[in-house]
């Protein structure tokens, strides 16, 4: 069967933002600044972003991935992943000495903040979020077990039992934007009182990389989302593609995982990627793109991103 004629044209929409953020940017090149300073190996709890290929390169340059501490040993660096990690494991790295360096995304680092400060003050806190996912465990993990309930959709709010304690919400960073509206909608309607965040916790690359995708997606054959299944933020993308117009949508770890044959009738596609792709993954995708179609490319950018943020203390010191 073949996918189309190779001399037909294909309007590829390339959303923008996409790829990295400054937080993911961050955490990369703090386990490559690691590795520079202390030399390899360097221990990293949990996979330092969610891609395959960024952990596969920064493994191939001396890092190791592993999931829990015991697996480090006390004379080698540890460095705490973007996604955050419960308290139990910093003190851990505490009790025996290790250079612990933390990569975890500053925008995390607020919510566990807002986290430990409403616990502080009596409050018990709702954290929308998905389970198991590793910042949903990091946040958590900042307080005592009864101090926090996981919510994960609205139709859950009504079940919640009734607390005589003040209640607050925070929620994940990478969640799609409204879902955690209409989440946070029902917490409020709920429970009246409940105090929240003066900003949202969805990070600033989140909600821009899933309104790129709303401006880029209506109408389009196909969405392509470029990144991990165990990237929350890309999989929100894929979602949101479908919710804004697109016929199809489907998520890819690279240009090996793509089926041709999804092209035959197809004359717009959109394209995007996660918060922890590389551009280099959109770029190969691209070319295999043009191998068998001629394309006509469109950027669709709806805002430009500067934020960068610092280097971890421990290694600018």
């Amino acid at each position: 069967m073949t996918t189309s004629d190779p001399k037909s044209k294909l309007t590829v929409r390339m959303a923008s933002p996409r790829g990295f953020c400054a937080g993911v940017e961050r955490a990369i090149r703090t386990v490559e600044e690691a590795l520079n300073i202390h030399g390899a190996p360097v221990y990293v709890r949990h996979e330092i972003v969610h891609n395959r290929h960024v952990v596969e390169r920064l493994r191939a340059m001396g890092a190791m991935f592993i999931e829990d501490l015991k697996d480090a040993p006390d004379d080698r660096p540890i460095i705490f992943s973007a996604h955050g990690a419960p308290q139990s494991a910093h003190d851990e790295a505490s009790s025996r000495n290790m250079v612990a360096i933390d990569a975890t995304c500053p925008l995390v680092l607020k919510v566990h903040a807002q986290t430990r400060r409403h616990a502080a003050n009596g409050r018990h806190i709702y954290l929308v979020g998905h389970a198991h996912h590793p910042e949903v465990v990091g946040t958590m993990g900042q307080v005592p077990n009864n101090s926090v309930t996981l919510v994960e959709t609205a139709e859950e709010v009504a079940a919640l039992p009734d607390r005589t304690e003040a209640k607050a919400y925070v929620t994940q960073t990478t969640l799609s934007v409204d879902d955690a509206r209409c989440i946070i909608s029902a917490l409020k309607s709920r429970f009246p009182e409940i105090q929240g965040p003066a900003k949202e916790d969805i990070c600033y690359a989140t909600s821009n990389r899933q309104n790129a995708v709303k401006a880029t997606a209506a109408n389009v054959d196909l969405f392509v989302v470029i990144g991990s299944e165990t990237s929350s933020n890309s999989k929100r993308l894929v979602e949101v593609a479908l919710s804004a117009g697109a016929r199809n949508a489907i998520l890819i770890e690279d240009q090996n995982a793509f089926d041709p044959t999804l092209l035959k009738s197809a004359k717009t596609i959109g394209v995007s990627a996660g918060a922890s792709a590389p551009e280099s993954l959109v770029e190969d995708f691209l070319a295999s793109l043009a191998a068998i179609r001629s394309l006509i490319i469109e950027a669709v950018e709806t805002v430009q991103e500067d934020i960068v943020f610092n280097t971890p203390i421990r290694l600018a010191s």
